[in-house]
């Protein structure tokens, strides 16, 4: 049909305006267009319809059945519309969307966490989706698009150059025991009298693992030979609740466990020397346009480092 066409909102606004008022006159001054202009909408309006929309009598006009009918789909077709700029206007501001972020763990407590609470106290609508995993798998799922920006660190391997990279910053490993361990209250531990003691720590290669070798290997000491190898948080933390092991954590992870909740009677270990982890990055895709939504959360990293 020609009409839709040809419909501007401009038009169906006049013609609910005229059907509030009553008058052609009124509803082309509350939309601030002159008579004569209105007057002509409507008749080419008509024209089209194939029916008058009104009843021109002495008390004003009055809608045809036609009319009825126009009214009741323009005002279904006006609030469409005006849901659809709303939602446009959201969708360029960043209030509403999907963000998909990955990364490490210690960042992920330590700014994305904090970052995704910010955005969603000003933009409910803004729907995040978090892993945490290793940075082999981040920068892989970066590179297939499952992401829109990761937190991690390089693995060997992979080229820079087909990524935007920021730094960021350095990760502290703490050791976690539970609070009737021998070591509990110690102070100024040195690395070194921690060989003998049973261990739950990621996997060899990770950037925890090669950091607490490090560490031994430079005061001169063994590496722990009683070791149990795991990533997984569940994994540690049911092995110390009934043990004298040592859990390696970054220190945002422990700060969580050691505060009092959720698992109270967990201490960090208080050594003599900092052990530090290689640094991680904000990592893109060149490739990648980030949406609005996207943006938001990283500016708020970025602010958080």
């Amino acid at each position: 049909m020609a009409l839709s066409r040809k419909l501007k909102p401009a038009h169906l606004r006049l013609i609910l305006k005229i059907a509030e008022t009553g008058q052609l006159q009124m509803a082309a001054t509350a939309l601030a267009m002159s008579q004569p202009a209105a007057s002509r909408i409507l008749n080419e309006i008509e024209v089209e319809a194939g029916t008058p929309l009104f009843l021109r009598h002495a008390k004003g006009m009055e809608p045809t059945q036609a009319g009825s009918a126009f009214l009741k789909h323009s005002r279904a077709m006006l609030t469409e519309m005006d849901s659809l700029e709303t939602e446009m206007a959201n969708i360029r501001a960043g209030l509403v969307g999907e963000v998909r972020v990955g990364s490490v763990t210690g960042p992920a407590v330590r700014c994305l966490v904090p970052a995704i609470r910010q955005i969603k106290e000003i933009a409910p609508g803004i729907e995040p989706t978090i892993e945490v995993a290793p940075s082999s798998d981040l920068v892989r799922g970066l590179e297939e698009g499952r992401f829109d920006f990761i937190l991690a660190r390089f693995p060997p391997g992979y080229d820079s150059r087909a990524f935007r990279v920021t730094p960021a910053r350095a990760e502290v490993v703490s050791l976690v025991v539970r609070a009737e361990h021998p070591l509990a209250h110690r102070r100024a531990i040195p690395i070194a009298e921690l060989s003998g003691y049973e261990w739950v720590i990621q996997e060899r290669a990770s950037p925890i693992r090669i950091a607490i070798d490090g560490a031994f290997h430079a005061a001169g000491a063994p590496v722990p030979a009683n070791v149990t190898n795991t990533s997984s948080l569940l994994v540690m933390l049911a092995i110390i609740e009934t043990s004298d092991a040592i859990v390696t954590l970054s220190e945002e992870v422990a700060g969580l466990l050691t505060r009092g909740s959720p698992r109270p009677g967990l201490v960090a270990l208080d050594l003599a020397d900092t052990i530090s982890v290689a640094p991680y990055f904000i990592i893109q895709n060149r490739a990648q346009r980030l949406s609005r939504a996207a943006e938001q959360v990283l500016e708020r990293i970025v602010q958080a480092l």
